[in-house]
């Protein structure tokens, strides 16, 4: 199967311009294609695995991958999906984490000569004269239109602040100037990027007439990768100081069981016929199908020594109620009254909790054990001895956290 009907396959294509000719480039290995990463943290997530491992799918069929890191287009912030405006970040916490996301990128694709780029639209977005930018591409923008885009839609009602608006100004020059400057031909992104996408595409044709071949497409990532991107309220990171090999095996290991097959097949690099296979798979072969899901991401993400780790203690926590590597917390001589502390101060301090409040009703639901004793009463003490030796805390069946004195 040839590298565009495989993403077709495995459900990646949300809507494109141009298919036939995207088809056949795609195929020939003729596509030097541009997926944009906006810097608002110091870590790519989960969410953003659909992008990285398509580019590594299309490196490998021959296509020039060119990651741009937005530098520049951070400084406004991408309104799309927002109820209200983003933190706006100084220039050193953009390169910062600029350089934080290269390094994580580099797992994925070869940046070795002439295999794929990594720019910044912020050599170019930044020394951008206002009046000659908008002389330069501001008639080719209908505000109507632009009024009417999916991506401000959702802000009009509480409010869309003319900073924002220019964000699909920004975003459709990156495009333009890529075509012009890096010969790239063709822009992947989320299915909610449609509309910022379709202006790059139009504003090519209008500069540079209809026969300049730039052409978009959108990966079903939106909902999805926003599912993919957050557990629990808290955003699944690639660095491993935000969240452990351990509790990123465990994120995949616990996807539902109406999603592992579609996780498969977006993000895994088996064979879609083998995925296929898996279709009536139930009870213990879904589980081991969930094992097969997080090995691979994992080891993608900290290597094989990681992922193996975390699969055999993954093993041992469900077996025995231990695990070598699972998360830990720890708690100073500070956090004690009298040498003990009480069960919610230690949940608080597990991450488990997010107030004693929380706790509380937690312990009432009875979702908490202590070293396999489910806990009941709230006032629940625990001695600098216990501590010393380290007390596991579960909750539900799979969380399971270690909390150490120091």
């Amino acid at each position: 199967m040839k590298i565009y009907e495989d993403l077709v396959e495995r459900g990646l294509i949300a809507q494109v311009t141009d298919e036939e000719k995207i088809k056949n480039i795609v195929n020939e290995g003729k596509a030097t294609f541009y997926i944009g990463f906006d810097c608002t943290a110091d870590s790519l997530t989960a969410g953003h695995f659909v992008a990285l491992t398509l580019m590594k799918r299309l490196q490998a069929a021959g296509n020039r991958p060119i990651a741009l890191i937005g530098g520049g287009t951070t400084m406004i912030g991408d309104p799309s999906g927002r109820t209200d405006m983003r933190k706006m970040l100084t220039r050193k916490d953009i390169d910062h984490n600029a350089e934080c996301f290269r390094k994580q990128m580099e797992k994925f694709i070869d940046f070795s000569e002439g295999k794929a780029m990594m720019v910044n639209n912020a050599d170019w977005l930044l020394n951008l004269n206002y009046i000659e930018l908008l002389r330069e591409v501001g008639t080719c923008f209908s505000v109507n239109n632009m009024l009417r885009a999916e991506c401000y839609k959702q802000r009009m009602e509480k409010g869309l602040s003319f900073f924002e608006f220019n964000y699909m100004i920004m975003q459709s020059y990156d495009f333009y100037y890529l075509f012009q400057n890096y010969d790239c031909n063709m822009q992947f992104g989320g299915d909610d990027q449609w509309s910022n996408m379709l202006g790059g595409t139009e504003l090519i044709r209008k500069k540079l007439g209809k026969d300049a071949h730039a052409m978009t497409i959108t990966l079903l990532t939106d909902s999805q990768g926003k599912k993919m991107g957050k557990t629990a309220g808290n955003a699944v990171w690639l660095d491993p100081n935000k969240t452990s090999p351990f509790d990123f095996y465990q994120y995949w290991r616990n996807v539902g069981d109406a999603d592992v097959l579609k996780c498969m097949k977006m993000l895994s690099f088996m064979p879609i016929e083998k995925i296929n296979e898996m279709e009536n798979w139930e009870g213990s072969r879904l589980n081991e199908a969930k094992e097969m899901l997080a090995y691979e991401m994992t080891a993608m993400v900290h290597g094989e020594e990681e992922a193996i780790k975390a699969k055999e203690s993954a093993r041992k926590l469900f077996s025995a109620g231990t695990a070598e590597n699972m998360p830990t917390a720890e708690i100073t001589e500070d956090d004690l009254t009298d040498g003990k502390t009480d069960i919610l101060t230690l949940l608080e301090k597990a991450g488990i909790a997010s107030s004693r409040s929380q706790g509380r009703t937690l312990i009432s639901q009875g979702g908490i054990s202590v070293e396999g004793e489910k806990i009941t009463d709230t006032y629940k003490s625990f001695d600098k001895d216990e501590l010393k030796n380290g007390l596991i805390i579960k909750k539900g069946k799979k969380v399971f956290v270690k909390v150490i004195l120091k």
